[in-house]
């Protein structure tokens, strides 16, 4: 007597059954999450650029501050407001007080 499968009709067994399917099943999950070029991987790698384009940015813009600040520290005038300012610097016949409020909502700008 012979055993029939009661599934052997139904369109799911016959979808599992099919090697295809499984040869597609195996490519995609190998793609996804084991090759080295895998899709989390490059998903990582492309939020690394990303985070390093904004870095480039940065500094590129921080570059150019500081060569605007060099042009304008080429003055002997602009030298010494940077020195008061900056290192609190004065001239001997000068008397420098500094002063600062609990509280206060200005914050430096270092």
């Amino acid at each position: 007597m012979k055993i029939k499968n009661p599934y052997r009709d139904k369109k799911w067994f016959k979808l599992l059954g099919n090697k295809y399917v499984w040869v597609l099943l195996f490519f995609v999950i190998w793609m996804l999450f084991l090759d080295n070029y895998s899709y989390f991987d490059h998903r990582f790698l492309d939020n690394q650029i990303h985070e390093l384009q904004d870095n480039k940015k940065y500094y590129q813009d921080e570059i150019k501050k500081d060569q605007e600040q060099i042009k304008q520290l080429k003055n002997p005038e602009q030298i010494e407001k940077y020195a008061r300012e900056k290192y609190f610097m004065k001239k001997d016949s000068e008397d420098i007080y500094i002063i600062h409020f609990e509280g206060d909502t200005i914050q430096d700008k270092e």
